[in-house]
This record gives C-alpha cells, structure tokens and sequence, in this order.
C-alpha cells in the first residue's frame, strides 16, 4: 500500500542539497522511513540520480548492528562515495542506534564520540547529501540546534492526517471518520483488516514499542507499572487540564501510590520526548501571558490512546479534540490553551471574575487563530455556551466553531465561523471562509 506523504516529500525534495542534515523525527512506525526509503528514493529515481548513488542504511535493523559504532558507520559510507564527480545521497534510518563510544584520538577517557560527530564529519565531503531518521529525546529540536550547531534542518513527521488516512482508506466512505476516531493514523494499521488486528497491533506498539523504549532509554528497572498507569491516566483526560501536583494526587487516592510530582513531571517528560504525547500550555488572551503550570496532554495518535483504554472510552468530543489539536500540530501552528478573564454581577449583585476557556489559540508567523471544538450545537442555549468565551477575546483575529456534522460554513452576527470537521480536516482554506 502506498500513503502518499505529499507535505513531507515537498520538504525533503525543497531541501535537497542545502548543505546540512536533514533530520527527519516523530513517534516510530509513523512512516519515518517509508518517506525516506521508498518516496524521496522514489523521486531521485525519478529525476535521474541512480541507485548506486543512494547510500541506505537502516540502524535498528540486527544485519546493521556493526554500524551502531560510529567509527564503522563513518567507514562504511566513506567507503560508498567513491566518485568524486558524482553526487550521492546518504539515508541513515534510527541513528539514535549509534552508541557514543570513547574516542580512541584522545587521551582523555572522559571523551566521546557519537552519530553527532559522524555526521558532522560527513558534511564536509562536498558531494554527499545526509539524511537521518530519529524517534527519541536524542533527535529534539532543542538537541538538534544545540549539537548541530545550526547545521541540522528538522522536518517532524507526525502519524497520518485525516486527509492522507482517507486517501488511502478503500472501506465505505461513510464509515471512514469512526475508523479514523477509533483506530487513528499509524500507517500500518490501513493494510490491517479486523478490529482484532488492528487493536492487537496498536495496543502491542504502546507496550511493547513505546514503553519499552522508555524504559530502556531512560533506564527505569522498577517502575513499569507506573508509566503505564500514568499513560493510562493521561489517556482517559485528554483534553483536561492538569499538572504533576494533580496527577501524584490521582495517584494517592485512586491507586493508593505514593509518586512525587518532581517523578511525574520527569515522566511526563519522557513521554513527550517519545512523540507519544504533546502538551499544551494555557495562555491569558486579555493578559498576554502564559498562566500557573496548568497545562492540556494530547496523544500524538488517537488509536494509540483508544488502544491504551481498551478501546473502551470512546467519547467522541475529547476525541474530536485531540484530532483537531493533530490536525493544527501538523500544519505547523503553534498551539495553546486560551484563557479569558471576565466581571460580572451574579443574582444577587455582587461582583465576581470568571474564567473562560478557548479550546485552541493556533498561531503561525502573523496569523492567530481562535478554535472551539463544539461537537454538537443543537440549540441557541448551546451555541452561547460554546461562543461565550470567543466573544470576549479583544482583537480581531478569526474565530473558529468547530462541530462534528457536516454543514455548510456560516458566520453568525459576531463574526465567528462554524465549519464541519471533516471539512476543517480535509480543507486547510476552509478556516479562512
């Protein structure tokens, strides 16, 4: 089955040849390498570059495992480029595989050699073109511009949108959206065709791939249980906001364990480094600033987060929400929980403040952004509920309504736009209507 990953070929092919690395990263087994081994290789082919020129490599394969030495890895490909009038094309896939060693050119014991240096090594060899795969803390952005010393270039790759699911998806139309809500977008789980399959498959990738590399990067012998209950945990509040002071205290009272929030806070971490989960900040519109430690957990994949809860809470509005909050992380906005302050009387007259919630404040470069997740506005009563925070915000920037039936786009006298969600998913102009 081929998925096509347009927005992310463009990029590679648009980087091409810039002089750095190109470091493509997200959550494995979400396509990752697919992108790299079979549709940038694809489009080499395609304008003339030869196989014999694409130098591949995939690191987590055990075929490979001599190359986890960066001193093997650096002769291997030094070894491949063996033309000088010719341009080659490196692709390195998992180089979290390759262990730091002791450098053997120093005295010093305490010194290091890893894929950093490696890499940084390769670039200089006018006629190679380096590209890398990730999935863990080691491939960060933060890491990235920090080893790189700015000559790494991340492109993240996140699971399928609802737009390249359906582009692949052969089933019936109109059961495409509840396939997309239960079992998510890991590419794999389209080849698969039972519900038995894929949530065997989706439930295993939790525990036995994302657990498990957790565990083991983070070296953590004792605490197995606790991750996945704390993963469990995150996953049945999406959408919520919490901290690790709330989460040690769900702990104490519902599993009678005692787990610090400083413990919490580092595993939460891990998480995130993972690609498993991304936070969410909450932000003050009126105040312009980011508010206390409250913050919103939200699953990289919806079917990993169905997959950890037995596929069993299947409330269709936090749902909606963790896709729409996917679906903005993907077209690359920059995302937080909206806050509004307000006064007002109550019965009885006296003066109290409110705090008002926006699902999403998405910004990118000058654009903004307000997005409700609505679900369902069924009645006026309702619709004032889902609007009374967007009406508070004091500028002008779109206001988005969000509801799960498909409708025909609207503005109300407040200006405030009310759109499908599949619409929303599968037509990024639609928020501009």
């Amino acid at each position: 089955m081929i998925i096509r990953r347009d927005k992310y070929l463009k990029k590679l092919i648009d980087k091409r040849g810039n002089g750095l690395v190109k470091i493509i990263t997200g959550i494995r087994r979400c396509g990752k390498s697919f992108l790299l081994f079979n549709l940038f290789h694809e489009y080499l082919n395609s304008i003339g570059v030869p196989d014999e020129n694409i130098v591949e490599l995939s690191l987590d394969e055990a075929l490979n495992a001599r190359y986890r030495n960066p001193l093997e890895l650096d002769t291997y490909i030094r070894d491949k480029i063996t033309d000088t009038s010719r341009q080659y094309y490196v692709f390195l896939d998992e180089i979290q595989k390759v262990a730091d060693i002791q450098n053997p050119y120093i005295e010093d014991k305490s010194a290091k050699i890893g894929f950093i240096d490696v890499l940084l090594g390769l670039m200089k060899i006018k006629n190679a073109d380096l590209y890398v795969t990730g999935s863990n803390s080691k491939m960060l952005s933060s890491d990235i511009l920090t080893e790189f010393r700015g000559r790494g270039d991340e492109i993240r790759v996140n699971p399928l949108t609802y737009e390249e699911f359906l582009s692949a998806y052969d089933g019936e139309r109109r059961l495409a959206w509840e396939q997309y809500c239960t079992y998510g977008g890991m590419p794999f789980t389209l080849s698969l065709k039972t519900y038995e399959e894929k949530s065997k498959y989706l439930k295993d990738l939790c525990e036995k791939t994302y657990l498990d590399d957790v565990l083991e990067r983070h070296k953590i012998t004792n605490d197995r249980s606790v991750l996945g209950s704390l993963l469990d945990i995150t996953a049945s509040s999406i959408g919520s906001l919490t901290n690790p002071s709330k989460l040690s205290n769900t702990f104490k009272s519902e599993a009678k364990i005692q787990i610090s929030p400083n413990t919490i806070g580092r595993y939460l971490g891990f998480f995130t480094d993972a690609f498993i989960m991304r936070s969410a900040r909450r932000y003050d519109v009126k105040g312009k600033k980011y508010i206390n430690s409250l913050e919103k957990f939200y699953f990289t994949d919806i079917g990993l987060r169905n997959a950890r809860l037995n596929f069993r809470q299947q409330e269709e509005n936090h749902i909606m929400e963790n896709i729409i909050f996917n679906e903005l992380m993907s077209r690359e906005f920059n995302v937080d929980i909206g806050m509004v302050e307000y006064n007002h009387l109550d019965a009885l007259g006296k003066k109290i403040r409110t705090q008002l919630e926006i699902d999403f404040v998405a910004n990118k470069g000058n654009a903004r952004y307000y997005i409700q997740s609505a679900f369902s506005i069924s009645d006026e009563e309702k619709r004032r509920q889902e609007t009374n925070s967007l009406i508070r915000v004091p500028d002008s920037f779109k206001k988005i309504v969000v509801v799960k039936d498909p409708i025909i786009p609207w503005h109300d006298d407040k200006g405030i736009l009310y759109v499908g969600i599949e619409q929303f998913l599968l037509e990024e102009r639609a928020m501009e209507q």
